[in-house]
């Protein structure tokens, strides 16, 4: 589970304290430097260690952020932005110091249209937030990747979710941003327009480049309507191959499924015991339609149908908002679920995705691998789009068992790649998939990627470490 940055270097001290000294002029209280909070703003869910930043800065408007990057530039410091800390792949650590932004406060809706679906929100609007606003217009963004997360962060991880087989994902969904780059400046990637052949697409560029090419200050993103219905299902398999099969019959016939999430025997059985489920302790799909109360009992039918051949159980659905609420909210819960399971070993989450016509194939053989080196590690994913989730746990501080989980990562990689897919369906880069980057994608395009990174950030001030290895 190795990665380095081995190549990063810390500022000098004078140029460290020249910046915190500046930033203490302009900020004043809003510049913390105390180390619990510099370490909450490094901490990770995943096995990677904790690099906290030197300092943090309370933004909270995009004057704020300009400032903190041209302060910073001026010394060569390096600029972190967080925003919730949600992230797996350790895209908030600061491996050579620096000032992290946060972007908390900066939690505005500046407009919403209503009629042209769409609206444009400051960068630490969290999604619940957002859809708590919006419900009284009858209108939501559907972008779901269970945690709470900032909707800034999510552009700038590419973040994904369980609504992606219906809405897409954070890329499909966003008209424009305001970035601030790496000398202060403002870049304006696009417009309210829905489509447009205007010049390179900016807006895509720094969607899932987790800040290293600059600060996302600004979004203009998509919504959409409340549906009429809602239903949400379960079915349990008698195997997870059942299971992938009966989504890919869905996918391919055409059912406008809203979500299709699977959970392995043992993510059910740390589901029910973390929120008081009594599902079967099988193979289980968790499934959402939207339309119209007639739309999404057709749906319902032509997937029991599909199911049943598949050798799916019973399925069982339900309009009722508590009983949805519920089984949506154990899926959400499902990492802290896991962690149930094993008290006192780290939890380390990685995902993959796959064309879907593969995703049978690469589960069945990823759940026969962790059984061979006697891992214990639970799968759900948003297998509506081939994309699968890991969460193995792991006792960090025995060697055989991280030499293990090491090796399984890598074939978990090596497999998903081989059969056409991705080593990163929704969490990123960061530091902990930098190494696979140059295989999955080829040595052209990474270095295309760094004549861009030099070209907007010549000074390495953005995020250093991430994405790309020093």
């Amino acid at each position: 589970m190795a990665f380095s940055n081995a190549a990063l270097t810390r500022p000098a001290a004078s140029a460290l304290s020249g910046a915190i000294e500046a930033l203490a002029a302009r900020f004043g209280n809003n510049l913390i430097t105390s180390q619990a909070v510099r370490e909450q703003h490094a901490h990770t869910t995943t096995w990677l260690p904790m690099q906290p930043p030197d300092a943090v800065v309370m933004a909270r408007t995009t004057e704020d952020i300009q400032d903190v990057v041209r302060i910073c530039a001026k010394h060569r410091v390096p600029v972190i932005p967080f925003g919730t800390g949600t992230s797996l792949e350790g895209q908030v650590n600061a491996p050579a110091g620096g000032v992290c932004i946060d972007l908390r406060e900066m939690n505005r809706i500046l407009a919403v249209h209503a009629d042209d679906l769409d609206c444009v929100i400051e960068p630490g609007v969290t999604r619940k937030a957002l859809n708590e606003h919006l419900r009284d217009q009858g209108l939501f963004f559907p972008i779901d990747p269970g945690a709470d997360a900032s909707i800034g962060g999510m552009a700038s991880t590419r973040a994904s979710g369980t609504n992606a087989v219906r809405y897409g994902t954070m890329r499909d969904n966003i008209l424009a941003l305001k970035v601030v780059r790496a000398d202060g400046e403002i870049i304006t990637t696009g417009t309210r327009a829905k489509k447009s052949s205007a010049g390179y697409d900016l807006t895509h560029l720094f969607v899932g480049a987790e800040g290293t090419l600059g600060i996302i200050s600004e979004l203009t993103i998509k919504l959409r309507g409340i549906p009429q219905s809602i239903a949400a299902a379960s079915c349990s398999f008698a195997s997870v191959e059942g299971a992938c099969n009966a989504t890919i019959l869905a996918i391919q016939t055409g059912i406008p499924v809203a979500r299709i999430e699977l959970l392995n025997a043992a993510q059910v059985k740390a589901c029910n015991a973390y929120s008081k489920l009594s599902l079967p302790e099988t193979p289980l799909l968790l499934l959402e339609f939207h339309g119209t109360e007639a739309d999404v009992a057709e749906q319902s039918k032509m997937f029991a149908e599909i199911a049943a051949e598949c050798g799916g159980g019973a399925f069982e659905w339900t309009t009722r908002q508590e009983d949805r609420t519920r089984l949506w909210q154990a899926r959400h819960d499902a990492y802290w679920a896991v962690r149930g399971l094993r008290p006192g070993a780290q939890a380390v989450a990685t995902d993959v995705c796959v064309p879907i016509s593969r995703l049978a194939e690469c589960v069945v053989e990823t759940e026969k691998d962790l059984e061979t080196v006697g891992l214990l590690s639970p799968i759900v994913g948003h297998v509506g789009d081939g994309n699968f989730h890991c969460s193995m746990l792991v006792d960090v501080n025995d060697p055989d068992e991280m030499r293990r989980a090491d090796g399984f990562l890598h074939r978990l990689v090596e497999r998903a790649q081989a059969m056409g897919g991705t080593c990163t369906g929704e969490h990123g880069i960061g530091q902990g998939k930098q190494q696979y980057l140059e295989t999955e994608l080829g040595p052209e395009a990474v270095q295309a990627m760094r004549a861009l990174k030099v070209a907007l950030d010549p000074h390495n001030i953005l995020n250093p470490g991430k994405i790309l290895p020093s």
